[in-house]
């Protein structure tokens, strides 16, 4: 039997609150989700029939229960705390240990709170996070060509450009071309000991 963590995971930034989302989140999560439907969907893989009904969020909550347990990945809320309002996600997934120590990251923001640094807040907090308590070296991140905001916004937050990847992931339905960000830790950055 697979044993959660007793203390839920919270990191704090100057507004937010990162946290597991929770079954309590079901309503503000579906209504921001509906509310941001046109704005996010270009960016995302499709939505299931169900992406917005609560058997498929009792799931989510599931695996990201089950996702910090194990180490696999850290999916978050991103909840501002003056008012407890859900502003969107992030999550460092796909993480690698042995000698890639590394993770993947991932984020969305509901429409009406996009462009007003919270995501850039979010992404700063769980970057020192994964360096700092994870000991990863690396956080990759990748976005369609055409997404300037997000582009802009892992430049902003220390992300270096590194390439393309041909047919990388399905969004809203079709194989998509994607770039590809990384940041490194600071400390770990490969040295070439040549001579």
């Amino acid at each position: 039997m697979l044993l959660l963590p007793r203390r839920k995971l919270r990191i704090e930034t100057e507004r937010l609150t990162l946290r597991q989302p929770a079954m309590s989140d079901f309503r503000q999560w579906s209504a921001l989700r509906a509310q941001s439907a046109d704005f996010l969907m270009p960016w995302e893989p499709a939505w299931a029939a169900d992406h917005l009904a609560r058997k498929g969020f009792s799931n989510r909550v599931f695996w990201a229960q089950r996702s910090i347990a194990s180490g696999a990945a850290l999916p978050l809320f991103l909840i501002r705390r003056e008012d407890q309002t859900l502003l969107g996600a992030i999550t460092l997934d796909h993480i690698r240990r042995g000698p890639a120590q590394v993770g993947t990251l991932g984020y969305w923001i509901g429409q009406p709170h996009a462009r007003q640094g919270y995501m850039g807040e979010a992404i700063a907090a769980v970057v020192h996070y994964a360096f700092d308590r994870l000991d990863l070296s690396r956080i990759e991140a990748a976005c369609l060509p055409e997404n300037h905001a997000s582009r802009g916004l892992l430049e902003k937050c220390g992300f270096k450009y590194e390439g393309v990847a041909q047919s990388y992931l399905q969004i809203n339905g079709r194989w998509r071309t994607h770039v590809l960000y990384a940041a490194l830790r600071p400390d770990r950055r490969g040295r070439t000991d040549v001579g």
